[in-house]
């Protein structure tokens, strides 16, 4: 069973059953050979596997070449700095990180300032 939390999101307090914290997290790693990392790249994917399990990795892709794309949902940013931290324990990569705006909650904000008057 979800707690009831308070979240504070872009300036906006709701009550909702799950908080969300919605990262897409682009990952490119370092420019060593590929083939000097087989071991490392081998063993990503069983590490990401137990967050994919939980929910806190909603998708996971490989890029074209080199690197991983991921949406993760985490709690707080101390979860999303610690799964960053054993990512790049395993593969060194610079990441680049976009917080993301859950669809539904995108077209709620949208009703809402839409119902209120401009000015």
């Amino acid at each position: 069973m979800l707690a009831r939390t308070n979240c504070v999101r872009h300036g906006a307090v709701s009550e909702r059953e799950d908080a969300i914290m919605l990262f897409l997290v682009v990952s490119t790693p370092r420019p060593e050979r590929p083939s000097d990392l087989i071991g490392n790249r081998r063993s990503f994917w069983p590490w990401i596997a137990p967050y994919q399990a939980r929910g806190l990795c909603r998708h996971i892709y490989a890029r074209a070449g080199r690197g991983a794309v991921a949406v993760l949902d985490v709690e707080d940013n101390d979860a999303l700095h610690r799964i960053l931290n054993e990512w790049a324990d395993i593969i060194p990569a610079h990441f680049d990180i976009y917080p993301l705006i859950d669809a539904d909650a995108a077209k709620r904000m949208l009703a809402a300032q839409t119902a209120e008057p401009y000015g």
